[in-house]
């Protein structure tokens, strides 16, 4: 029950509605998201609003255990382990005695961060298992007062952040205390055996150690709460009236809980694939763990931190991304190369990371994404062409100038073709990473936000782009690893009469292969109707893992504006989920 209990609660705080400002602008740019951001303060969240990349550190006396406690390891976010391998609150207290990460340097992590890119630092001042990484007054399960350390990491970091010119902020797990008693999920009595509720521990721990780290660590840039749970509005209020009060100029993120954060805050792990209106942050880890775990080497690469971080600012976002400080409070080697390898192309490129507004499109292409800074557009080149053309769509806006950035011959020529701008390429992309392309307009951007498909390069489109008829699109998460989220969004509910259907652009006429990215039960038999009156079937077999199948091949005679509609012939239908679909040119 109690374990039933646990995922519930875990769940639900992972699922609740984010913070939203209250009224969006039509338009996204960043003017727009500063003036709603700023209407009570001007200075608060500046650096969150300009800065778009970060660093997160979970750093904690799980860093110590490295998911293996005795002789048991335990595969997930190591921060849980307490839990997960139903370790004694009063062991894991006592296990402080051996958390001493001896080579733990201030300086090193913040000038990682700074060489990173990274504009502020959010760190773990207190996690679930109720170990404060400072020198708290209200508890001495502190790392300061209950370790051999015997001191305060987090006063070395804001006079280095500080001194280095880089934004500090605290994580604080203002709701779960696995070891404090009234704290969520924590014990429910005390050494002498007397219940203790959660507003005991709220007004004794919670609120007192968020006024200690708002007021001993001078300015910050960001609070940063986590699984609110069941917390209730007048707590909330509380901890945000304290914030307000101590750090006029910090933001407060969405998970503190009943829509009274300063931004939305995707799943973690999640590139956001639709522009979202407003103020938003995704948070993402360098390998597959926050905390340090011993065997975990599943590293993400240069040129996939770099994608995934213009993804997320192109779509309007905030990229927050974790290293995990091992036993000795350092960060592991891998995860530091990779996070400078990132930083040097980004040293080159500030111009696309920084102060820049959203995408005008929705969507990302085929070949890469555009950020918008002024009256110039970024073009973004994830995949370099292989036959010379870059096909941008729907933009409607004439063009002043257009250049391949860091490149010998850096003018490039263009031609407008089939409702794109055709840009003409070289052979070799200039960077390795990501190449830039920077396109200066004549007049303010104007854009066909419709989706299209590439004529040259396999074209994806999720269920969040399509429109659905007696079946429901529905966002749905789930998790490979305890705590390593993967989210999507899918139509599901089908039956007989489901259509889901996406509006595409083609820009090039020929022939096209049509694939389909689905789950289920058993062998399906799918129907494709274009609206040239073209229609394609046939079956193939299903799992719980989502994959893509091929359908068979369409034919567009004309280039222009399709739909392309999906029902589902034969199957259980209450248990397909249709996640996406794809096409791909065929060069005959």
């Amino acid at each position: 029950m109690k374990q039933l209990l646990f995922i519930s609660i875990f769940l639900f705080s992972i699922s609740i509605s984010f913070a939203q400002n209250k009224e969006m602008n039509e338009q996204w740019g960043l003017q727009e998201k500063t003036a709603k951001a700023t209407n009570a303060n001007p200075e608060r969240g500046k650096l969150f609003i300009d800065g778009n990349y970060a660093m997160f550190v979970h750093w904690g006396m799980y860093s110590q255990l490295g998911c293996k406690w005795g002789d048991k390891s335990y595969y997930g976010i190591s921060e849980w382990i307490l839990t997960k391998l139903k370790i004694k609150p009063q062991d894991m207290m006592d296990y402080a005695k051996q958390f001493n990460p001896v080579n733990f340097s201030a300086a090193k992590l913040v000038s990682l961060a700074k060489n990173a890119g990274m504009k502020y630092i959010v760190i773990t001042a207190k996690h679930h298992d109720g170990f404060a990484m400072y020198h708290s007054k209200v508890s001495d399960f502190n790392i300061v007062d209950a370790s051999p350390y015997g001191r305060d990491p987090m006063k070395e970091l804001a006079a280095e952040c500080a001194k280095q010119g880089v934004g500090l902020g605290f994580y604080y797990s203002h709701n779960l205390d696995w070891t404090t008693p009234g704290g969520s999920m924590g014990p429910k009595t005390n050494a002498a055996g007397d219940s203790i509720s959660f507003d005991e521990y709220f007004y004794s721990k919670s609120l007192p150690q968020v006024k200690e780290i708002t007021t001993e660590y001078g300015p910050l840039a960001l609070l940063w709460f986590d699984t609110p749970g069941l917390i209730s509005a007048k707590h909330t209020q509380e901890i945000v009236d304290v914030v307000r009060k101590n750090q006029p100029n910090a933001f407060i993120n969405g998970r503190i809980g009943n829509n009274m954060g300063d931004y939305k805050g995707g799943g973690d792990m999640e590139v956001p694939q639709k522009r979202i209106d407003g103020l938003s942050e995704s948070c993402d880890v360098t390998n597959d763990s926050w905390g340090w775990a011993y065997y975990d080497e599943n590293w993400k690469s240069p040129k996939l931190i770099l994608t995934n971080l213009l993804s997320i600012v192109a779509r309007g976002g905030n990229y927050l991304m974790n290293v995990p400080p091992g036993p000795d409070g350092t960060v592991p080697e891998r995860a530091e190369k990779i996070l400078l390898s990132a930083g040097k192309w980004i040293q080159k490129y500030p111009q696309v990371v920084y102060g820049v507004e959203a995408s005008p499109w929705p969507h990302k292409f085929s070949w890469g994404d555009v950020v918008l800074k002024g009256n110039k557009l970024y073009v973004l080149v994830y995949e370099w062409s292989a036959n010379g053309e870059l096909w941008l769509p729907g933009l409607k806006s004439d063009i002043k100038s257009l250049k391949l950035l860091n490149a010998k011959n850096s003018k490039l020529k263009y031609e407008l073709r089939d409702n794109a701008v055709v840009i003409k390429l070289p052979a070799a992309a200039p960077e390795k990473f990501i190449s830039v392309i920077e396109m200066e307009l004549k007049n303010e951007v104007s854009v066909d936000e419709s989706p299209t498909i590439d004529p040259y390069l396999p074209t994806y489109y999720s269920a969040y782009f399509a429109e659905v008829e007696n079946c429901i699109l529905k966002k749905k998460q789930w998790m490979e690893k305890f705590g390593e989220w993967k989210s999507i969004m899918q139509a599901e509910k089908w039956t007989k009469d489901s259509k889901a259907s996406w509006t595409v652009d083609v820009l090039k006429p020929g022939d096209y292969l049509i694939e389909l990215q689905y789950a289920g039960d058993g062998r399906l038999a799918w129907k494709i109707d274009t609206s040239d009156g073209e229609s394609i079937q046939n079956q193939q077999n299903s799992s719980s893992i989502y994959h893509t199948l091929p359908f068979g091949w369409v034919t567009f005679k004309t280039a222009g504006k399709k739909k392309l509609t999906v029902s589902l012939l034969e199957g259980k239908f209450e248990k397909e989920s249709l996640q996406g679909i794809k096409l791909t040119p065929i060069e005959l």
